[in-house]
């Protein structure tokens, strides 16, 4: 769907490529909200969430030259290859590998150009949410309180409905 209407001006071709190049932006943001665990954030002030998602960035866009740099070492295109599988490798490869090593980094880089993506065209995916809403209650006070109060009471599952405590809300 589009608003683009006039078929002089745009051309049909033209709005394939776009619709294909939004797939891929589409692509990106899962990878830095799903496959690097920006999902659900952690920080509780407006200015350490922002940190935080910086660093999301920052990792997310070594991962990507990473990859550049592997694609370019294996003659494939970065878009080619795995973004989890090269994320993997290089949380592995941080942990074991000598940084000035350059037989190591060469490997690293051989590695990730190993796993590709398919390519599939004309791919389409439903725009529906895909986590499903969980059956428990939301956590609003503190671990220990809400703790002590599981050993005086039971699970929430036991109570009925309208003595739900006070610091506990459905979850949406």
């Amino acid at each position: 769907m589009t608003t683009l209407c006039c078929p002089k001006r745009y051309k049909k071709a033209d709005l394939k490529t776009l619709y294909k190049d939004r797939w891929q932006i589409e692509i990106n943001i899962r990878h830095i909200k799903t496959t690097l665990g920006m999902d659900v954030l952690s920080c509780r002030t407006p200015e350490k969430v922002e940190k935080e998602i910086w660093i999301y960035l920052l990792a997310y866009n070594l991962i990507r030259i990473l990859m550049a740099q592997s694609a370019a070492h294996s003659g494939c295109l970065p878009n080619q290859l795995s973004f989890k599988h090269a994320a993997q490798l290089w949380l592995a490869w941080g942990r074991h590998a000598q940084v000035d090593d350059d037989d190591s980094w060469i490997a690293l880089l051989t590695a990730i150009s190993q796993k590709r993506v398919g390519n599939r065209p004309g791919r389409i995916e439903s725009r529906q949410r895909k986590r499903r809403p969980k059956p428990f209650l939301c956590l609003k006070k503190p671990g220990k309180a809400a703790s002590e109060y599981v050993i005086k009471y039971g699970h929430e599952k036991s109570l009925p409905l309208n003595s739900v405590p006070f610091g506990y809300i459905p979850r949406c």
